[in-house]
């Protein structure tokens, strides 16, 4: 059994007033933002594995108790066999995989849908939330919340991503000098409606049905555009209502806004956020047609920056510390 023990005296003593960090899959794309927003911390020291220990079993179960907290940058199945090597009860984890979102004993790591934020920063298991979910939850959790949307409800979503959503391997193949034609448009997938994000989708927003869900990857590196569209009957209220909520909902958030003009002229670009770690609420259309629209990175608010914000929730530093807003 490993002596989590001796190792938390041995770092206490020698490393007082640091928060030590580990990320587990630091290579991968998530792991390498985390780590870029990490690395200029004073307040926190990173525990690394050099390229010969990174896969090294007992290296990183060595690293995963150390730790303080402890960032999980896995496939899914990877990051249930880390949690298994954490015997340490004092290392909190934040896992950005879709493992343990909807996994009894842990938090789901959006802080600003109602009462989650003190729910975080007291939890030691976080589920840092999917790029696609992050979205609609910010759109529809409010609305079912406060009752304008009923549990019932069946929705529609569809969803636009860069391409640095798809980790290293859709990167080098959108990034090839001779890529497939295909690629030059944007291109759908989750043709059969069994998307990764679809059950924190569901369950975190109250809902007793899963959206029919249209998720688009175009060809641009990062920035994302969650869209949910509404008939006015669908709703107990209107537009003005939504709005309302939205206000409500996000007024004291550093991170989420609530835009009362998001126009472009005539227009939402959804790399508006790429390079940030914020999020932009709208809603427009008109008093029969309406469509709710939250718009950020798939890198940040979709992933590290909110695995980042979560984190500083935990160790009681400023939630936006090294944000870029």
């Amino acid at each position: 059994m490993y002596n989590y023990a001796q190792t938390t005296k041995k770092y206490t003593e020698s490393e007082a007033g640091m928060t030590k960090i580990f990320i587990d899959g630091s290579a991968g794309t998530t792991g390498l933002r985390i780590r870029e927003r990490l690395s200029a911390r004073r307040d926190l020291e990173l525990i690394e594995l050099g390229e010969e220990r990174r896969k090294d079993p007992e290296a990183r179960r060595d690293a995963l108790n150390r730790a303080d907290i402890a960032f999980l940058c896995l496939p899914d199945a990877a990051a249930k066999e880390a949690v298994g090597m954490i015997e340490n009860p004092a290392v909190a984890v934040i896992d950005t995989s879709t493992a343990h979102r909807t996994a009894n004993g842990w938090t789901y790591g959006f802080p600003e849908l109602g009462g989650r934020r003190a729910q975080i920063a007291a939890s030691k298991r976080i589920a840092n939330p999917g790029c696609h979910a992050s979205g609609f939850l910010a759109l529809v959790e409010p609305l079912v919340r406060y009752g304008a949307v009923s549990p019932q409800a069946k929705l529609s979503c569809f969803s636009l991503t860069g391409y640095s959503g798809g980790g290293k391997k859709m990167i080098a193949e959108y990034e090839a000098q001779e890529r497939d034609p295909l690629f030059d448009a944007p291109r759908m997938y989750g043709l059969g409606q069994e998307h990764k994000h679809l059950t924190e989708m569901r369950v975190v927003a109250g809902l007793e049905n899963s959206p029919v869900f249209c998720p688009v990857v175009a060809p641009y590196y990062a920035g994302m555009e969650v869209v949910v569209p509404l008939f006015a009957d669908m709703l107990n209220g209107d537009a003005e209502l939504l709005k309302q909520i939205y206000r409500d909902a996000y007024h004291t958030s550093p991170v989420v806004r609530f835009a009362e003009n998001a126009d472009e002229g005539g227009f939402l670009s959804a790399s508006a956020f790429a390079g940030r770690d914020d999020m932009q609420i709208a809603v427009t259309g008109n008093t029969e047609r309406i469509v709710l629209t939250a718009r950020f990175d798939n890198l940040g608010k979709g992933a590290s920056g909110a695995a980042v914000q979560n984190m500083n929730l935990l160790i009681g530093a400023a939630e936006t510390e090294g944000l870029a807003l």
